[in-house]
């Protein structure tokens, strides 16, 4: 492809070179790459364009915002100026990558919580399926890791790719808020979109409820959308379906009976849950069949009903779907069991915010013999007041609570802890700061017919502090825990 091709549209560009590759990173740049300089929020791309040049690239395309301080004169290769090059990164990569998802059903997973647990299960249950999302991207067994849920627009656009020339039917892509406002979903063409769920998260970001929401929003107002599932149980779901165009065939799941008029409803009931799954009955139009599962969890409901929905509305039968379904094995760091046989059960879960924690103390609660013991912390440089709210949560269903570290970041531990401690009302909360100690510390405590949480971190094999990232397992430790674990006499 020569360059006037690759931005015809975009910029007035006569250049005829031909273009071998593009990237964000000037590290990553070779001989006959385009580099392309992004207007970031602490610094401009453009600071790196001199390594760019020396490593071979041809062609610069820069976002002219901030780009004042940098001199281009002299320059020996192309320097093209994109106004708001940030939100056009994909169209440019989908262009240069043959436009990869007009190959492949492309289906966007989108809420608050459940994101990467349905994109897993369908992963797990799909043929010819990859996924791309916070446990990483590619197809079954074969995941590499990504930075962000949703990658950058470049990063997808060239894993698309690589799902066409890897035969891949099928892509399940969680779709993050900060992907969707920041554009690096833009030009993918959906076929489907689901809603799981709406509430607290990356206030620190979006700045409101409102705003947050406005981002979800806009994985439903994409143009080539075949089908939109939404969860009835959420009471956002009308805006969400209210959001896709008429053509788009409209899907609802619920795990109440709540059913919404002018889609296609699936609807669980006759639902029972325990700390070995869950088995219930599954409607939709006239037929029902039993679904007996693996999976525990009651939140995980209605994660279930969601990939059954998606299933049926990419033409599974119901049947199939729930024999599907059966299959399923938990999702690393979501609702993930250790222990039990004699031993406590311990569950690791990727749980940080206050509805997801509550939903899984919930669970527990209600099935927990004895004991039920949470050790969480809550990310540093991040959302602040949901902190105060997820320790009134931890009070109010744990029986015995120890606040440790998750990842600090940037920001003090100990103030971190003290924003958690606000939303205590009697203050009995056990403060370990090691989080290897904490969890050791419970874990030992606990009896056989005890629960035991671990909260927060879920699949993360790292600890970030200070910049740094530590190699760090919850469930290494909770191993190790186990095997050491003797009954208290």
């Amino acid at each position: 492809m020569t360059l006037s091709e690759l931005v015809d549209g975009l910029v007035t560009c006569s250049s005829n070179i031909e273009i071998k590759g593009l990237s964000l990173d000037s590290r990553k740049v070779q001989k006959g790459f385009v580099f392309i300089a992004v207007a970031g929020a602490n610094e401009h791309g453009l600071l790196y364009l001199h390594q760019a040049i020396k490593n071979g690239a041809n062609a610069v395309i820069y976002d002219p915002n901030g780009s004042g301080s940098f001199s281009l004169k002299g320059l020996k290769i192309d320097c093209l100026a994109v106004k708001n090059l940030g939100l056009k990164i994909g169209r440019i990569a989908s262009r240069f990558y043959q436009l990869p998802s007009t190959l492949l059903d492309v289906i966007g997973v989108t809420g608050t919580n459940g994101k990467t647990t349905c994109s897993q299960f369908l992963l797990q249950i799909m043929p010819n399926c990859g996924v791309i999302g916070t446990l990483g991207w590619g197809e079954k067994g074969t995941l590499k890791k990504t930075v962000n849920t949703t990658p950058d627009a470049l990063a997808i656009q060239s894993m698309l790719a690589d799902f066409v020339h890897s035969n891949i039917k099928t892509v399940v892509m969680e779709v993050s808020s900060h992907g969707l406002h920041q554009g690096r979903v833009n030009t993918i063409h959906f076929k489907g979109a689901l809603f799981i769920n709406l509430s607290r998260d990356h206030l620190d970001y979006h700045g409101s409820m409102e705003d947050y929401l406005q981002a979800k929003l806009m994985l439903f107002k994409q143009a080539d959308l075949q089908f939109a599932i939404v969860n009835t149980d959420d009471k956002t779901s009308k805006i969400f379906l209210a959001a896709t165009d008429k053509k788009v065939k409209q899907w609802a799941f619920s795990v109440t009976g709540n059913k919404s008029q002018l889609t296609e409803n699936v609807v669980a009931n006759e639902i029972e849950s325990g700390l070995n799954g869950i088995k219930f009955y599954c409607y939709w139009r006239n037929e029902k069949t039993r679904v007996k599962t693996k999976i525990v969890g009651d939140f995980n409901l209605e994660n279930l009903l969601a990939v059954i929905t998606v299933l049926l509305a990419q033409g599974y039968s119901l049947n199939n779907a729930a024999d599907m379904i059966e299959n399923l094995v938990p999702v690393k760091g979501r609702m993930e069991s250790f222990g039990g046989n004699e031993k406590p059960f311990v569950f690791v879960d990727y749980a940080h915010t206050p509805s997801a924690l509550k939903k899984l103390l919930e669970c527990l609660r209600k099935y927990c013999q004895q004991k039920l013991f949470l050790v969480f912390g809550c990310g540093g440089n991040r959302d602040q007041g949901k902190r105060k709210q997820m320790g009134t949560i931890a009070e109010n269903l744990a029986d015995h609570i120890v606040l440790t570290d998750d990842n600090p970041r940037f920001e003090s531990p100990e103030n971190i802890i003290n924003d958690i401690i606000k939303g205590f009302k009697n203050k009995h909360v056990e403060i370990i700061q090691n989080r290897e100690k904490a969890i050791q510390k419970v874990i030992k405590q606990a009896n056989q017919n005890d629960c035991v949480i671990i909260a927060g971190k879920g699949h993360e094999d790292y600890q970030e502090i200070n910049g740094v990232l530590h190699p760090f397992s919850d469930q290494d430790i909770v191993s190790c825990a186990l095997q050491n674990w003797t009954a208290s006499i």
